[in-house]
Formats: C-alpha cells, structure tokens, sequence
C-alpha cells in the first residue's frame, strides 16, 4: 500500500471538491493502492471559538456581494461536476474548526476517518450545520460510527488540543500554505482539488511502478 496524506479543513469548499473527486476516482478503481491518512490544516486558526457570521466574514474576504456570489456560482458549478451539493442558503456561521480537527484525529484511531471527514463536510456544505459546536460534532462521530457520549465528554477537555495545533505547525513548517495538498507516498504534492481524469493517471503510474 502507498500513503496518501491528505491536509485538510472541512470549511474549506475546495477541500470538500477535492475529497469528491478522489472518491470518484477511487471508486472507479477500486484495486488503488492508497492508504488515505488527514490531517488537519485550519484556515483561519484564529478563528473565535464561537464562529463568527457567515456573511461578514465573506464581505471582509470578497469586498463586495458580487463577488461572493460570483464565487459562489463557480463552487455551485465545480460541485454539479464533482457530484457534490452547496447549499449555501443554509450556512450562517464561519466556526472554529479545532475541534473538528479532534473529531478526526480520533476518528483516525479507530479506522473511522474518511467516515468522519465525509459526515463534517455534509454536515457543513449541505446541511448548514455548526461544526464548531460540541453537541453537533458528537452527533457526527456517532454518524460516523464512533461512541458519541465519549465523543462529547472528549470535546469537553483540552485533551489532543496542542496535538492537532503542532501536526497543523509542521504541516506549516513543510511548505504547506493552502489546502487541499495531496502527498503521495511523501514524495510527490498535488495542490488543490484535482479532477478524477488525474487520480487516474496517478493511479495508473503507480501500477505501473
């Protein structure tokens, strides 16, 4: 099997683009060689603990409205393509996403990562879901097929908090600045979120050694 290291936020729509394409991809091969580990990589770390609103946070990025929604319409029609739904109408809040990075890092420990990525990127993108508040992030670990009453009383503590921030400084301290970034068996980056076609290619090459 070949490592295939996935840095990652799940307020990040290209993220949520780029893991949509890989699925397609794997499934269209399913014999790949991938072993698929995330790790965590936040936008804005230092987001407030409680969020903060939505639409504000996109005007200070955009300027203006226009450009929000013409962002928008794009990431609209890069998701028809990638099978993948925005529902923007339902997002009102920008969360601090520490504790979401938690969730996966646990989720890695019992086998259940990918499940927990894919349940925080639903719950965000399509259903407009907190992902910053604790009640939620326990309610998507057991989606995801993990304890939620322990899920919860994790997410109360400080437990893994300097773990997940020195995995997100190293990730830093290597080069990476923006995500999605693909890093297949440490040698070899791809940034953003790549189509299918060229999941292939690497999957073919690898084949082929």
């Amino acid at each position: 099997m070949i490592r295939l290291d996935i840095f990652s936020d799940p307020v990040c729509p290209w993220c949520y683009l780029g893991k949509a394409n890989l699925d397609r991809a794997l499934e269209a091969h399913p014999d790949h060689p991938f072993t698929i580990e995330w790790h965590p990589f936040q936008l804005a770390p230092l987001m407030p603990a409680e969020g903060v609103d939505r639409a504000s946070y996109l005007l200070r990025i955009f300027g203006t409205q226009e450009r929000t929604v013409a962002a928008h319409l794009r990431l609209e029609e890069l998701g028809r393509e990638a099978g993948v739904t925005f529902n923007f109408a339902a997002i009102h809040k920008v969360p601090n996403t520490l504790d979401a990075h938690r969730m996966i890092h646990w989720a890695g420990l019992e086998g259940r990562q990918s499940a927990m990525v894919s349940a925080l990127f639903r719950a965000y993108w399509r259903e407009g879901r907190d992902i910053g508040a604790q009640e939620v992030l326990a309610d998507l670990a057991a989606e995801a097929g993990m304890d939620r009453a322990l899920a919860l009383r994790l997410l109360a503590t400080d437990e893994d908090k300097d773990a997940v921030r020195a995995r997100e400084t190293h990730a830093r301290q290597k080069g990476i600045t923006a995500v999605p970034t693909f890093i297949v068996a440490d040698q070899h980056v791809l940034s953003g979120a790549q189509p299918p076609k060229l999941w292939a290619q690497v999957i073919a090459e690898l084949a082929r050694g």
